[in-house]
């Protein structure tokens, strides 16, 4: 599948980011040939290959320096104004954040 400008213009829309007609022009080629690549990557064969639900794994004793995890403990949290305490704007105990949706 050809990726057009209007796919772009579509997918930037979607993500609410403004896209000049300069940055379209560059964007519209690099996009198709990344999808380009994904399709080559779908026509592999993964039969024999192991799922991996997670990339880090545990090491042994003697790896320790190569450990990727910790341990998975309770740990205290925050009390709220404690949170809240350097949040640009708070109110009712939340944090207020700019509305994102726009349209």
């Amino acid at each position: 599948m050809k990726l057009t400008e209007k796919d772009v213009r579509y997918v930037s829309d979607l993500a609410n980011l403004a896209v000049s007609d300069g940055e379209l022009a560059q964007f519209v080629p690099q996009l198709d040939a990344i999808l380009g690549y994904v399709e080559k990557l779908n026509e592999l064969d993964t039969e024999a290959v192991e799922p991996m639900a997670q990339v880090v794994y545990e090491t042994a004793e003697d790896q320790q320096h190569m450990a990727t995890l910790r341990d998975d403990c309770d740990r205290p949290g925050f009390v709220q104004d404690v949170a809240l305490a350097n949040a640009p704007e708070s109110g009712a105990g939340h944090f207020k954040v700019p509305k994102v949706i726009e349209r």
